[in-house]
Order: C-alpha cells, then structure tokens, then sequence
C-alpha cells in the first residue's frame, strides 16, 4: 500500500462509492490509479449468457485495474463497489510522475502486479479441471498460501461466499455447495454454524 499523505502530495483525492456504484466499465480507458481506504470492490466479466465471473476482490489497502494504466488499453472488466467504499484517486500522469521520482513505491507496484500474474496464471490451470471438487480446494490452497487468511483451532478460515467461490472459480453455487459437502465428508473441509474452514 502507497501511504495516503505521499500520493495526495501529488493530487490524488478521496472519492465515496455506495454499495453496487461502478467505479469503471469494461472496454473503456483508464484515466487513474485507485487505491482502496475502505470498502471492498470486485472486478467482474459477463459472459454471452450473462453468467458473472469474478477476477478479483480487492480490500483496503489494496489497489485495482493499474494494467490499461501502463499499456494504454481497454480495461478488460468492471470494477463494483461491494460495499460503501472510500477510494483514492490519482490521474495516471501524476501517477507515473511519482512512481519516477519514487522508486521504491514502483518496485512495490511491480510486486504487486506480478503476484496477481501470479494467481491468475495458476489458477487457470487449475480452473481447467473438470472436477469442482479439485477447482474448489485449490482455490482455497491459493488463498491459505498467497493471503492473509485467519487461522483457528478449526483451521483456516475461508473469507468467501459461496456465490463467490463459484464465480472465481467459474462454477454454480448449486456445484460449489455439494463439493464443499462432498470435502466436508472426505474431511478435507470443516463446516461449522455454515462457515467453512480447511483443515490444517
């Protein structure tokens, strides 16, 4: 996370964004950088169906759709508050302007960007598998390995719905929920007041 105070020295200001506001749409350009204060915001796809499928959740601290900002293209999804956000916004040339004369900040960028290739580079591996069950653990693995996921005596939490399960992973929640049973029984998940844990 860039400090607040560093990037306001260069213009970026505060923007709100009630629950379900659409921050950017998919195929136009961008014009910001955006980093998260508070709030939570998805970047999503519709196919030809209408079928959602979820790139990514992003929280406080964290910032979004920087590719197009560096490639000068579309950008390749929306981006929707999830919830009532406070986003900071910096114009992409000020942006590149502090990244210049800020270095570290830059590196901190291309860490970021990479660990992103990163996920969505093994998790299209993985999503290439037919069975859920497999698509569904690995998602979570991902997730225990690569983020912040809080550990209990039942194991680690997974901080996802299941409608957000099948939509990162390209599966209905109906198929989400009997894998997750389907793991439960195989004692690979544990399912506790509707939560569920991976097993340590």
């Amino acid at each position: 996370m860039i400090q607040k105070e560093l990037l306001e020295q260069y213009g970026a200001v505060e923007k709100r964004y009630a629950k379900s506001d659409v921050i950017f749409e998919v195929n136009t350009n961008a014009h910001y950088y955006f980093q998260i204060i508070s709030g939570e915001v998805k970047m999503n796809n519709y196919n030809e169906e209408g079928k959602e499928f979820i790139q990514g959740f992003f929280k406080p601290g964290e910032s979004f759709g920087e590719p197009p900002l560096f490639v000068n293209r579309l950008y390749p999804a929306n981006a929707i508050a999830t919830e009532d956000s406070m986003i900071l916004a910096i114009t992409k040339d000020l942006f590149k302007k502090f990244l210049l004369e800020y270095p570290v900040e830059a590196i901190s960028i291309i860490e970021n960007l990479a660990q992103r290739l990163h996920y969505k580079a093994t998790m299209a591996a993985e999503i290439a598998s037919e069975d859920p069950e497999h698509r569904v653990l690995q998602l979570i693995d991902y997730a225990i390995n690569h983020f912040d996921l809080s550990q209990h005596e039942n194991g680690y939490l997974v901080d996802f719905t299941r409608q957000q399960i099948g939509d990162l992973t390209g599966l209905r929640v109906e198929t989400v929920i009997r894998a997750i049973k389907s793991l439960e029984k195989k004692r690979m998940l544990k399912i506790i007041n509707r939560k569920v844990y991976r097993k340590i």
